[in-house]
């Protein structure tokens, strides 16, 4: 026996339908374990999809699968799934915040908020979803947040 800790695995489903996008996601943020496979991570600390307050999502923009390439091209009303075992947490575009610093860490709030680009966020607890990445394409420099809220939960 391996003393060594498990290897992350995904335990959810990703889909953007406007994007035709469709992948797993893992929990964790690690490039190594979760991010370099393709994968969409989830931030340790945040909620659970369909949990009340806020599930955060970050996932490469280019190289290693590039998930969320094209992310900037979402906009309100837009559906995002997230497919557990237990259930499928449907979710609409409601706002996005063009460009943060990474540090903005208000982004990832129960209430998500940023604390570097006043305005941009929300002021009263719900249940949302927050898809991070970096912009622009091919650096690191600045991150792209896209939110969600939650507008149907449907059983398995």
């Amino acid at each position: 026996p391996s003393t060594k800790a498990t290897r992350t695995r995904p335990y959810a489903v990703l889909s953007i339908p406007r994007l035709h996008l469709r992948v797993p996601v893992a929990e964790g943020v690690a490039r190594r374990g979760v991010l370099d496979q393709g994968w969409v991570g989830h931030y340790p600390r945040t909620q659970q999809p369909g949990e009340a307050g806020n599930v955060g999502l970050a996932g490469h923009r280019n190289t290693h699968g590039e998930p969320f390439r094209r992310l900037d091209r979402l906009g309100a009303g837009d559906v995002v799934r997230i497919e557990t075992r237990a259930a499928v947490h449907t979710y609409a575009v409601d706002r996005v915040l063009p460009r943060t610093t990474p540090g903005d860490g208000g982004v990832l709030a129960p209430v998500p908020r940023s604390g570097v680009v006043p305005g941009y966020g929300y002021t009263t607890p719900g249940h949302y979803l927050t898809l991070t990445t970096c912009t622009p394409q091919f650096t690191s420099t600045y991150r792209l947040v896209v939110w969600a809220k939650l507008v149907s939960v449907r059983g398995r």
